[in-house]
């Protein structure tokens, strides 16, 4: 996160304003919820992750065990449990 000075980007008046609430602090403005993004939506990493559940989830119906599937994909039991028992994704 980088500093900006308030005095070039805000206007004066609005400066005045949270002035009566701080005053020489670093404060930290987050961004409105509409912005958010899901984890890895822009690295591409949650599609990977969806890609691999899927393949662990089709290799679970075709009879791969559990303990298999831990092993191969080097996740724990309960991990590949998760995956394989949740009815969405």
């Amino acid at each position: 996160m980088k500093y900006v000075n308030a005095c070039n980007i805000l206007p004066e008046n609005l400066i005045r304003e949270i002035q009566k609430y701080v005053q020489g602090e670093t404060i930290y403005i987050p961004r409105p919820e509409t912005t958010f993004r899901k984890w890895g939506t822009l690295s591409g990493g949650r599609k990977l992750l969806n890609q691999r559940n899927s393949t662990i989830k089709s290799a679970f119906m075709s009879g791969t065990s559990i303990q298999n599937l831990a092993d191969e994909h080097f996740l724990s039991i309960e991990t590949i449990k998760k995956i394989v028992y949740t009815k969405h994704g």
